[in-house]
């Protein structure tokens, strides 16, 4: 038999003690606004979240808030504003904390586990990316109207680009038109899924459309404001995502009916679709992956809690069959998917969001699939209870496992790693 010599690829994998990329420590100067942070969510966004609830209660229009749920929201909201915990999500930006990524992937994490903090401190998605997409290639009229009043936490939005009727997933596939006729695009098609367009609050679209079939592929694609009450804009109703149509925010499906826009509401440049894009669904996903750090962390700790306060068969719960076992891999996935998601984030830091792209995938891919073994571990923990409205687990689990088709489907991110790796051989 013939031996042959191994002789190992050359990646840009291999550890390397001196490469900024595996420095993954925050900021000094960041590290007390994490703590305020902290802070902030233990003694005003858990009490105030308590209060939000119970002041929705009984209220007859699903797909609205309460005077007095608005009223609640938005004493804590001027609280943070005040305190200065508004906006980190804007990496090295005069508009935002001007926060690393990586730093924000820390303050991220907090948030992740209490649904009401990336709201009350004006870091949520998908208002999140839309803001970054309106701060970068935004013009100084679209920005004064729609990016300072979102900013400020005035009004909500929304992005708009899955659809129905084909493989959303390959973005070349949209199908949604948008023709100028005159000085305005005209638009028409069919969306779903459409996160935060059923708030009523929701005043801004940024919608994806094609603009010109006959482009190069790359180039097919525009992205559009699309006010929310324009005329033909119409909402046929909520999808449901496990039995749960998440009122009054929703995941709406919609429809364009010859909904007339300026042309002047073209983002960037038409055909310039995928471009912005790849700007804002870098950091959006990488966001999603930072909470999701944090849900998972909630996850195991009350996995624990519960583990150590029931008893069967005469010991602890943590005690019985393969829970410790598995209380222990929980603790080991976390700090992994943390480490991961840290690395990304400085890789964005570093290489910039293009050439971070296989790390962002990596963790896009991994983390969600990750993190609900563990929300699906710790409902199993409680029994029954689990997936009942007495513990936000069965939420936290709708939430996390909507996130391996949100921003790209798993196998998407899979493929762009695989084929990274493969182009080193």
């Amino acid at each position: 038999m013939t031996k042959h010599a191994y002789i190992p690829r050359t990646t840009n994998y291999t550890l390397n003690p001196g490469d900024e990329l595996n420095d993954l420590r925050m900021s000094d100067q960041v590290r007390p606004l994490y703590d305020h942070v902290k802070k902030f969510i233990r003694d005003t966004v858990e009490p105030m979240s308590i209060e939000f609830a119970k002041a929705g209660e009984g209220k007859e229009d699903r797909w609205s808030f309460t005077p007095k749920q608005l009223e609640v929201l938005e004493v804590a909201k001027n609280k943070a504003k005040k305190e200065g915990l508004w906006n980190f999500f804007l990496p090295d930006d005069e508009t935002g904390q001007g926060l690393k990524n990586l730093d924000y992937a820390y303050i991220a994490s907090e948030l992740g586990k209490s649904p009401l903090a990336s709201e009350t401190m004006n870091c949520s998605a998908p208002d999140t990316g839309n803001m970054e997409v309106l701060e970068r290639v935004g013009t100084k009229e679209q920005k004064e109207k729609w990016l300072k009043p979102l900013m400020n936490g005035e009004i909500r939005s929304a992005y708009v680009m899955t659809e129905p009727n084909v493989a959303s997933s390959d973005a070349k596939n949209i199908s949604t038109t948008a023709k100028l006729v005159g000085d305005e695009w005209v638009i028409n098609g069919e969306k779903y899924y459409i996160s935060g367009a059923g708030d009523p609050r929701c005043k801004i679209l940024i919608v994806m459309v094609k603009t010109n079939p006959d482009a190069a592929p790359s180039k097919q694609q525009s992205q559009i404001l699309v006010p929310r009450d324009a005329p033909g804009v119409e909402v046929l109703g909520p999808m449901y995502v496990f039995g749960q149509d998440h009122a009054p925010r929703g995941h709406m499906h919609m429809r364009f009916n010859n909904v007339r826009v300026p042309k002047e509401n073209m983002l960037l440049g038409e055909g310039r679709g995928f471009e912005i894009s790849q700007l804002r669904l870098g950091p959006g996903r990488i966001h999603h992956c930072m909470r999701t750090i944090g849900k998972a962390e909630k996850a195991l700790d009350l996995m624990v809690q519960r583990g150590l306060t029931r008893e069967a068969f005469g010991k602890k719960i943590a005690h019985l069959g393969g829970n410790m076992q598995i209380i222990a891999q929980a603790r080991c996935e976390i700090e992994a998917m943390r480490l991961m998601v840290l690395k990304a984030a400085k890789a964005m830091d570093v290489l910039g969001n293009k050439e971070a792209r296989v790390w962002v995938s990596m963790v896009k891919a991994m983390v969600p699939e990750r993190a609900c073994k563990i929300i699906d571990q710790s409902i199993q923990m409680h029994g029954a209870t689990g997936i009942s409205h007495w513990t936000p687990l069965a939420e936290m689990y709708q939430d996390v496992r909507h996130l391996r088709f949100a921003d790209g489907p798993d196998e998407v991110h899979w493929m762009v790693v695989g084929r990274h790796e493969l182009s080193m051989a």
